[in-house]
């Protein structure tokens, strides 16, 4: 404490106020170059990753969601199919029947 009063009344408040700062700045400089910015890098290296990922998963759904359209609309199409033959197969059981009356 006495250094930095000694300090002040050597050089003034604002020049040893403009060193303490020129201090934060490169310690903030230093922390951002050496800690957050490779963080960073790999972080959007990562993300990177996962949007390609997720871009996978949809496509692979939306090929999932075609075949199971199809396969839906096949099965209405056996469906209608097994019951105009069922109907039909009634009618001609229902004409034997009245042919034989």
């Amino acid at each position: 404490m006495e250094k930095i009063a000694q300090l002040i009344a050597e050089f003034g408040f604002p020049v040893v106020l403009a060193l303490g700062m020129g201090y934060f700045i490169f310690f903030v400089w230093k922390f951002v170059t050496q800690t957050l910015k490779p963080a960073l890098g790999k972080s959007n290296t990562e993300l990177i990753r996962l949007i390609d990922q997720i871009r996978m998963l949809d496509n692979d759904l939306i090929r999932l969601q075609s075949k199971v359209d199809t396969v839906i609309t096949y099965k209405e199409q056996v469906e209608i199919l097994e019951d105009a033959e069922e109907k039909k197969a009634l009618e001609e059981k229902n004409d034997g029947k009245k042919k034989r009356k």
